[in-house]
């Protein structure tokens, strides 16, 4: 049999020619259709095998109607995902989710209103299957863009746009943030802690807002002077933190909303003397290795599987595609519990 030449790419023909089946066979075998014996499989695989053939992407799209990519929306700028480890920890186990079932991630990023129109286009082109989407604010267009593009879509965190009717029935994936705040503040109030402030994210994300809730779950009565509003940056902790002991310098603790804006705030406390634990004890929220665990002192923090939540984000979707395919219903949205990790900051 006549071997391909050095460098040549094997086709399909020749697939089925090692194999000794026509190449309708081969191409059901190459692209997961069904109706082939088992031995005629195991042949065409193994010609695959010997040959090193590729499929034809463009060819396997026109059978399959996958394009097998999804696309990762981010919804913000460009230097806060690289400069932020809770977008590389979630892209990390989406990845890993995606690489397990064959799939490619493609990262589509927000730098002004103007990308909202090139990722509707891309969206519309089908060059995808389906999306992941996170770090959403209110009033985001996104949700729309995908609705009007028929892109089945998985969500990190609660939504809060009201743009559709059926926004409720939207699959998403997030953490107990609710309950994890309200656990690291009761923690507080247990040590003794009776003026306790907040850092929270910005109100437009519902994970600064259930964050919020928790913390007020907790504290009634709370003194709104007590709560000063970061963006989840290391620099707006430490703003809100110089705020805060402006406006109260006797507070003798602290719950920021995540783990960079608790950061901030340690700066601010240990330049100005102050001591942590003993004067003011501090807990933070994700548990981030590359931020609490490196802290002086190290980070009393709630913790939530960041990585987890994406690849859990990606198995809903790809587990969705799989349904619509097969007429059944869309997978149910998912919370994933969150646990408070005793350090020395508290």
């Amino acid at each position: 049999m006549t071997e391909p030449f050095p460098g040549a790419r094997p086709t399909l023909e020749a697939v089925a020619a090692r194999a000794g089946v026509s190449r309708a066979t081969a191409s059901r075998v190459v692209n997961g259709g069904a109706g082939v014996r088992q031995p005629l499989v195991e042949k065409v695989q193994r010609a695959v095998e010997e040959l090193g053939y590729v499929p034809n992407h463009a060819a396997r799209t026109l059978v399959t109607r996958r394009t097998g990519a999804v696309a990762v929306i981010i919804a913000e700028p460009e230097i806060r995902i690289f400069s932020d480890p809770f977008f590389s920890q979630q892209i990390r186990g989406i990845s890993k989710e995606l690489t397990a079932h064959d799939y490619q991630l493609v990262l589509l990023l927000l730098e002004g209103p103007g990308d909202y129109d090139r990722i509707a286009r891309y969206l519309a082109g089908g060059h995808v299957d389906g999306a992941l989407a996170f770090s959403l604010h209110t009033d985001d267009p996104i949700p729309e863009i995908t609705r009007r593009a028929g892109m089945p879509t998985v969500y990190g965190g609660r939504p809060s746009w009201t743009s559709a009717p059926d926004h409720r029935a939207v699959p998403y994936v997030d953490a107990d943030n609710r309950g994890g705040a309200r656990e690291a503040v009761r923690y507080l109030w247990d040590l003794g802690r009776r003026r306790i402030a907040h850092i929270a994210g910005p109100r437009d994300q519902t994970s600064a807002v259930d964050r919020l809730d928790g913390y007020r779950d907790v504290l009634l009565d709370e003194d709104p002077a007590l709560i000063a509003e970061g963006a989840f940056t290391e620099e707006s902790g430490a703003r809100a933190m110089t705020e805060l002991l402006e406006r109260c310098p006797e507070l003798d603790a602290v719950f920021a909303a995540n783990d960079l804006m608790a950061s901030g705030a340690l700066r601010v406390l240990k330049e100005r003397g102050i001591a942590v634990p003993d004067e003011v004890a501090l807990v933070g929220f994700d548990d981030m290795d590359s931020v609490a665990a490196v802290t002086d002192p190290p980070l009393t923090t709630v913790q939530q599987d960041i990585e987890g939540q994406g690849r859990l984000m990606a198995r809903l979707l790809l587990r969705g595609l799989d349904r619509e395919r097969e007429g059944e219903r869309a997978p149910a949205s998912v919370i994933t519990p969150t646990t408070l990790v005793r350090r020395a900051s508290a």
